[in-house]
């Protein structure tokens, strides 16, 4: 080899070493950052219950949470969009989250009814989507309407009515690259909100937030439970209550940061090996994917392949609700596709509608 192209080869060689051994330390070292969100505040009370309001509620949850992490975890940030009783704008939450390029962002809420109905209760947690379910839309149009104490709401939200359905139209089939993810950290949230706080379970759901609309980054809105329930209400503005949500969804952060780290370790480790790399991308790129099926037929029995009761249907499977079988065909990750499906299916079963799976969970 010629001098100088040796010396070229040596120099081109050092620079690669010196690329891929630094490079994990500057992705290791890389504070992860966490922003908690305290819904409303200030001039906006919230959801109003017979003694307390939604703001305090959720504001002391929040720093408990911010907290608890802080206190068990020196390698996160955490930053909240309010730490006091102060008004924050929608927008302004999720720049406080853009601009600080967080890793997480848990927006926190307490649900209302109105009073002339028999309020439920129970914890539910919410990711980014088109709502299915009356129910779910009434709880995004609550939440949504904060933005009627902003100045000029309607051009700064691109003529979004928070009480009009027709604006929660652009939340169908909203491409969501961190949608995965949120279902991921929301089913854990809510599993330990309904088995270490011993709540009632309204599971995972799907809505149009505005707030989370904004921010880029996984993200949940949790509804800790309905104030306008006399009993729950005494639950929520506890010391008690408060202490055993926020450390029923750190836990569930925990659970969250303990997978991240472990994947992080994988991509940025220098020690790994390729094949492990490969290994790692491959099963976490499928099981990022989102799934549209159709759900045509639900029975408390389980039928065999094949079943009569299916019309000819094939091949057609199923996931338990509790005791409940639910029976579902096709399956995509096209909304197109599904919709053409769905064409075909209501010839047989006019009632079947298109559900989603992230991950293996149902987004309800």
């Amino acid at each position: 080899m010629k001098p100088y192209r040796k010396l070229f080869f040596l120099l081109f060689l050092g620079a690669f070493l010196l690329f891929f051994t630094t490079t994990p330390l500057i992705a290791q070292n890389r504070k992860f950052t966490v922003v908690i969100d305290p819904g409303h505040g200030g001039k906006d009370p919230g959801a109003v219950g017979s003694s307390s309001k939604e703001k305090d509620i959720v504001l002391s949850v929040g720093q408990k949470v911010g907290k608890l992490i802080e206190r068990n975890h020196p390698d996160v940030n955490v930053l909240y969009t309010r730490n006091n009783d102060s008004f924050v704008e929608l927008n302004k939450r999720a720049e406080i989250a853009n601009k600080a390029h967080a890793d997480l962002f848990l927006s926190i809420h307490c649900n209302a009814l109105d009073r002339k109905r028999t309020s439920p209760q129970g914890v539910e947690t919410f990711v980014l989507g088109l709502h299915r379910s009356k129910d779910n839309l009434d709880v995004a149009k609550a939440e949504n309407a904060v933005i009627m104490y902003e100045d000029d709401y309607s051009v700064k939200y691109e003529g979004f009515n928070p009480n009009e359905p027709e604006s929660y139209i652009i939340f169908e089939f909203m491409a969501n690259e961190f949608l995965a993810q949120s279902v991921y950290l929301a089913s854990i949230v809510q599993n330990k909100l309904v088995s270490n706080s011993k709540r009632v379970n309204r599971n995972v759901r799907q809505a149009g937030f505005l707030v989370l609309r904004e921010v880029a980054m996984p993200s949940i809105l949790i509804e800790l439970g309905y104030i306008s329930n006399r009993q729950e209400e005494v639950y929520l503005k506890s010391a008690s209550g408060q202490t055993s949500l926020s450390n029923s969804i750190y836990n569930g952060f925990k659970e969250y940061k303990r997978e991240h780290d472990k994947k992080s370790y994988v991509f940025t480790n220098a020690k790994t090996s390729p094949s492990q790399t490969n290994v790692s991308h491959s099963s976490t790129a499928v099981s990022a994917g989102k799934e549209y099926r159709i759900q045509f037929l639900t029975s408390s029995r389980k039928y065999d392949k094949g079943a009569s009761v299916f019309k000819g249907l094939s091949p057609v499977s199923y996931y338990t609700d509790g005791q409940t079988y639910k029976y579902t065909y096709a399956s995509t990750t096209s909304p197109e596709e599904i919709k053409t499906s769905l064409r075909e299916v209501h010839k047989k079963f006019k009632d079947a509608f298109i559900i989603e799976f992230v991950n293996g969970e149902r987004v309800k």
